[in-house]
């Protein structure tokens, strides 16, 4: 059989050209005679340079940038021809915070990293957005790139308490938003109230800190925080919009770079996965992606995650044929302990129900 592998990263765990290295060896354990074309993906957040570099080429500038709590921090711009490609979350990453002080932290280093692209040559930029431990609206950003306020924009989302005047720079280069959510800037279905618990903004300080979003928003450009994507990396989206960027799906680009459309035809099986596969894997998450790819290859869709956390039916309406839990196969402890070996095992096993 001719398989592809197209996983994204297992969060905390696996990168994305971890897990697709992982899945194969496992794969090969038992069908050793089948053809594997690895396409390790993202949707835009961590992995997004890696995978791109891996499937473009071109050239990585290694520059340092403010971190999202004023460390400074390493981070790397992809150079393909006139376009660069940055990945938020090297400069403003969960990561970095380890899910502390969000009111405080900043995308500046965000900012910086278009610059460096600009000054590098680039004329278009395109941010991956994702992953992020920030929840500024994207003020640092602005900050870097040069705009203007009544107000700190630099200092997290607790500087813009007060704010009433925001004047935006001009930026030198295009900017493309790569972005996996459709949330709004602010409101219930925005930055703070979706993503700012895993953030660690607790939820007895959720409507302040949306509170001085909005004061940014009613500053800068209302009509954009309304707008789908605005509140992708804690509102690092609206930032990028109301700059005059355009917004793609990260995952759909990331297909496109690495022509997944074509690869899909060519085999007879498409292979992919994540750390959780939940229902949210259909707002434009890597395996909802890949499986509607898939689907337009005719080709079936089997998704090896950490955790299933979905039915048969729900299963069925994101386009995956089944889908297969490391925690159900070799228990949580193992799974986190060794989870390149416990993907692995988990792939030898599917190979033995779906390899003919």
């Amino acid at each position: 059989m001719r398989i592809l592998v197209a996983p994204d990263k297992f969060a905390g765990t696996l990168t994305a050209v971890e897990a697709a290295d992982a899945i194969a060896t496992g794969w090969r354990r038992h069908a050793p005679g089948d053809e594997l074309d690895l396409a390790p993906m993202s949707d835009g957040g961590p992995g997004f340079v890696d995978v791109l570099h891996a499937a473009l080429g071109g050239s990585l500038l290694a520059v340092t940038v403010r971190g999202p709590l004023g460390v400074a921090v390493p981070a790397t711009v992809l150079l393909v021809g006139d376009t660069a490609y940055v990945e938020s979350a090297q400069a403003c990453g969960l990561h970095l915070t380890g899910a502390e002080r969000a009111e405080e932290a900043t995308t500046y280093g965000v900012g910086e990293l278009v610059l460096s692209a600009a000054d590098a040559g680039a004329r278009t930029v395109v941010v991956g957005l994702g992953g992020s431990g920030t929840n500024d609206g994207g003020a640092g950003l602005l900050a870097a790139l040069g705009a203007t306020a009544d107000r700190p924009l630099d200092r997290g989302a607790a500087g813009l308490d007060g704010i009433t005047e925001v004047v935006l720079p001009e930026v030198p280069v295009r900017l493309v938003a790569a972005s996996d959510v459709d949330a709004t800037l602010t409101g219930l279905f925005g930055a703070t109230k979706t993503f700012g618990p895993q953030k660690g903004i607790p939820e007895e300080r959720m409507a302040l800190v949306d509170g001085w979003l909005q004061q940014l928003a009613a500053a800068t450009d209302r009509r954009t925080s309304l707008e789908k994507g605005a509140g992708a990396a804690g509102g690092l989206g609206f930032a990028l919009l109301a700059l005059g960027a355009t917004r793609a799906p990260g995952i759909e680009l990331v297909a496109d770079a690495v022509g997944l459309a074509a690869r899909a035809r060519a085999v007879d099986l498409v292979l992919t996965g994540e750390g959780a596969f939940d229902f949210s894997s259909r707002s434009g998450k890597v395996p909802y992606g890949v499986a509607q790819v898939a689907e337009s290859a005719l080709r079936p869709c089997v998704a090896l995650a950490g955790q299933v956390l979905v039915g048969a039916r729900e299963m069925r309406a994101l386009g995956v044929e089944s889908a297969y839990a490391m925690v159900d196969l070799v228990g949580t402890e193992r799974a986190f302990a060794d989870p390149a070996g416990a993907l692995a095992d988990l792939a030898a096993r599917v190979a033995r129900t779906w390899s003919h």
